[in-house]
């Protein structure tokens, strides 16, 4: 039978570590899209690596014959795929594109365990965090503010940037929700090529109706899209869906406030963007924001 994310077998050795290789390649993936914003619009980019993950997903997909999932499945995967791959990923580029550094970006999608800790009681029944919960979101915010405000490369250059930003916040907060309250075991490429397939098909029109879809072909295109492509889009939730079919969700929680730093670092070690001594304070108290939450869940 085909493998499906709630399947459990023997736990790998490898898996002890998949948690910090899971944030370390993920982590990267806000600098790929920062590298490929100058040579492709970030609407047309987001078609361009819709495009590519099919056309990687579907001969595999065709070579493994998965079972084809209920109605009911197939429309989760559809609302997940406009919802957390075409929204966010469009949230995403578009707040860069408004000069959103990675390292800003980064931070204010990591409060995202945060938010969904202090929801999750009302929309799925989990146990409330009570006091723990909203401090550990004061210091998120407030640490966020700090790097905003910091003027540094971490900074968002504008409102609309910010916007969009904040943006992507809501939409992966909404989109893990769902798939907390709704998800469905699924066969992993079947997963994964609807939701890619339906942002392919979302994304096509945006990018046609509001951008010129003019690409400029530079090695900096390539690095940036193949990481997403292979790195983000394949390897990094390959090693996530490993975690969840062997019960690991919780470790990989427990160290996802890892990813605003790491990323931070990435920028500054591929892009060059100034680490401001006030962006760095900001960073850590926004990671003690988001450790106080996840750690006790």
């Amino acid at each position: 039978m085909s493998p499906t994310i709630s399947e459990k077998g023997a736990r790998p050795a490898w898996l002890t570590a998949a948690p910090f290789l899971f944030v370390s390649l993920w982590s990267g993936g806000f600098t790929a899209i920062k590298l490929c914003l100058p040579h492709a619009e970030p609407m047309t980019l987001q078609v361009m690596r819709y495009a590519t993950v099919v056309a990687v997903l579907l001969p595999l997909w065709l070579l493994l014959r998965p079972a084809w999932p209920e109605r009911a499945t197939l429309m989760h995967l559809v609302r997940m795929g406009l919802l957390v791959q075409f929204a966010y990923f469009a949230c995403m580029n578009l707040a860069m594109a408004n000069g959103m550094g990675p390292g800003t970006i980064a931070l204010l999608i990591g409060l995202q365990p945060v938010l969904v800790a202090l929801l999750a009681p009302a929309v799925v029944g989990d146990p409330p965090v009570g006091l723990r919960g909203w401090a550990g979101l004061m210091l998120g915010m407030l640490g966020a503010a700090m790097v905003i405000a910091s003027g540094s490369g971490f900074a968002a250059s504008g409102w609309l940037g910010l916007g969009f930003a904040l943006l992507a916040l809501s939409v992966m907060t909404a989109g893990a929700l769902l798939e907390r309250k709704s998800g469905r075991p699924t066969h992993l490429v079947t997963a994964n090529l609807v939701m890619c397939s339906v942002a392919l098909v979302a994304s096509i029109p945006v990018a046609w109706a509001t951008e010129t879809m003019v690409v400029d072909w530079a090695p900096g295109l390539f690095i940036g899209l193949g990481y997403m492509v292979f790195v983000n889009s394949l390897i990094s939730l390959s090693i996530l869906f490993a975690m969840l079919r062997h019960g690991e969700a919780a470790r990989a929680s427990s160290v996802f406030f890892l990813v605003p730093p790491l990323a931070a670092f990435i920028a500054w070690m591929v892009l060059g963007d100034e680490m401001a001594w006030l962006a760095i304070a900001g960073t850590a108290v926004a990671v003690v924001g988001v450790a106080l939450v996840v750690a006790k869940r």
